[in-house]
């Protein structure tokens, strides 16, 4: 295994945090990315600084600034060349789809897909000249199925899926890999920080229908309060290290945790979609 120099975004909490140790603890450099390392996050910036042999480097990064994330990313290329993109930050938000307003939207779709946008765009640059990169991008279950109550959050993972797998075929000549992960419920605070609709009207016209968002995080903590080791969040981190650590080329989705049908969808598309791109790659390559 050779070691890499890794940036992670979301790394001041669950997912995020326990990928930056893992991947340190495999060898590797690992700048961790996070908004208010000297605020709200200065504890856990703390505890990831601590690391044994400084092998993580806390960096102030927020998705949602075009001109922070380009800037993040010059700092620590000037330091090392940056082998290892982990786009990991994102938000849930659970609840009535219609009672979610276009801001919170826009605000979700800001941090899940274009703080992704933000992230490749900044990294991708170094990588080409370099013909060397890796950019691994957090979906999840909900990125393969439509789900009630969670019809925001489908819809910019779905988003992100598509994204993240067109950049793979455009990048693969290139030396450089776009995959995905798709974890199931792991026990994070994503369900305890979950945004909740902001129409208040619509929700009540709704009636009984609009407590559907307590039942179902309430059963998704109940399973996590069982301590089950498939929802332990080391299982998704663990994934991801080893698809660091992996050598090319690397599958373009990995499911981790409980399956629920996501392994048999991808499965069935797999083919379908290899042979829609063996038929387009003589176009787009100029090989016609």
């Amino acid at each position: 295994m050779t070691a890499k120099t890794i940036l992670i975004t979301g790394a001041s909490r669950g997912i995020g945090l326990r990928t930056a140790k893992s991947l340190a603890a495999r060898g590797h450099s690992v700048y961790a990315g996070m908004r208010d390392l000297n605020g709200r996050n200065a504890a856990a910036a703390t505890e990831l600084a601590a690391f044994p042999e400084d092998r993580i480097v806390p960096v102030e990064l927020d998705v949602t600034d075009d001109a922070g994330c380009a800037a993040a990313v010059a700092t620590i290329e000037a330091e090392a060349p940056i082998d290892v993109l982990i786009n990991n930050a994102g938000i849930m938000p659970v609840g009535l789809t219609e009672a979610f307003t276009l801001d919170q939207a826009k605000d979700l779709f800001d941090v899940n897909l274009y703080g992704i946008m933000r992230m490749n765009r900044a990294v991708l640059g170094p990588m080409r000249a370099r013909k060397s990169g890796l950019i691994i991008s957090l979906s999840s279950a909900a990125g393969r199925f439509g789900m009630p109550y969670f019809g925001l959050y489908c819809a910019s993972k779905w988003a992100m899926e598509a994204y993240c797998e067109s950049l793979h075929y455009e990048l693969e000549t290139l030396g450089i890999e776009s995959i995905l992960v798709e974890p199931s419920g792991h026990g994070t605070d994503l369900v305890t920080t979950a945004p909740a609709p902001a129409d208040a009207p619509r929700l009540r016209e709704y009636g009984d229908l609009a407590k559907g968002r307590e039942r179902l995080l309430g059963m998704f903590q109940g399973m996590f309060d069982q301590g089950d080791a498939s929802t332990d969040a080391v299982n998704v981190a663990e994934r991801i290290a080893d698809l660091v650590d992996m050598t090319a080329p690397r599958p373009i989705r990995t499911q981790v945790g409980q399956d629920m049908g996501v392994r048999a969808v991808n499965d069935a598309v797999l083919p379908i979609q290899a042979e829609l791109i063996k038929a387009l790659k003589p176009v787009y390559r100029g090989a016609v």
